[in-house]
């Protein structure tokens, strides 16, 4: 068989899945892509899948990314004897397989080099806070935590600042053994939108299980008024679990982009992310 590797961009709603990874027994994201892939292609099981982040059971996307290497053969003949392209007639028939809660929004032929995973340069993420009950929309309900405190936006933001670089996340994340804690937060701030609701931007090169939502578990203390601005840098500093932070709701998250460099430096991007990360000592 001559395989083709084939990018797919998708969304999904994670409220009725048990995270992305495929899991016996449970409806996870993994697990109904790569069985429609494989009612599309007729392959005989599943397909394997490689997805950008690895979403827990709650979490929403917007801009996941996925790849997976196909029959090349039985991909050309897609589109039968219309003249759509392989790719939109993936989509197309695609959208006619999934549940209506995940959306393929588009397959493409991955460039040399891609790895969905370990290509990408950064993820984007989005967190949203309701902090006044009485406009709470109803219809944002799978999308928004509700908080009892008001917040005070601009020390949350203050706060989220001084967490951004090149650092050991191990106070914020679930240890796995053998893998870094390490991580390039190039973003992490606060603000209130116009509807009144309070959103967490967290932008870095890769996460770790967790990380996210400890991190905003971390600030909205702080702007309710229980700990000084200072302490999510405290507990940074402290490189270990504190029970003083609470890991959010996984309802209130979602992956809204996940980046990645020109095609070629695909390749080079995946061999460096693969790399196990370290802080340098000091000088």
């Amino acid at each position: 068989m001559t395989s083709l590797r084939v990018r797919i961009d998708l969304a999904y709603d994670g409220t009725d899945f048990s995270g992305w990874a495929a899991q016996p027994g449970r409806r996870t994201v993994e697990g109904e892509l790569s069985t429609a892939l494989a009612t599309l292609l007729r392959a005989p099981e599943p397909l394997r899948l490689t997805v950008a982040g690895r979403t827990d059971a709650g979490v929403h996307a917007r801009g996941q990314v996925a790849h997976a290497d196909v029959d090349a053969a039985l991909y050309a003949v897609l589109p039968g004897r219309s003249s759509r392209s392989p790719e939109e007639a993936a989509r197309t028939r695609l959208a006619g397989i999934l549940p209506s809660d995940v959306v393929v929004r588009a397959v493409s032929r991955a460039p040399a080099g891609f790895d969905a995973r370990f290509s990408a340069t950064q993820r984007r993420y989005l967190y949203r806070v309701c902090d006044r009950p009485g406009t709470l929309d109803p219809l944002r309900r799978r999308d928004t935590v509700l908080v009892k405190d008001e917040l005070d936006v601009e020390a949350m933001d203050l706060a989220a600042g001084r967490l951004t670089g090149l650092r050991d996340f191990a106070a914020f994340c679930r240890k796995r053994e053998g893998a870094t804690t390490v991580r390039t937060l190039l973003d992490y701030s606060w603000e209130r939108t116009a509807d009144g609701t309070v959103e967490a931007t967290v932008v870095a090169d890769a996460f770790c299980h967790s990380m996210v939502r400890a991190l905003v578990g971390s600030v909205v203390p702080v702007g309710q008024g229980r700990a000084e601005v200072g302490f999510p840098a405290e507990v940074l500093t402290a490189g270990a679990r504190d029970p003083r932070v609470t890991v959010m709701p996984a309802h209130g998250l979602s992956l809204e982009e996940v980046a990645y460099p020109a095609d070629a430096d695909l390749a080079a991007r995946a061999s460096e992310a693969r790399a196990t990360r370290t802080l340098d000592p000091d000088p």
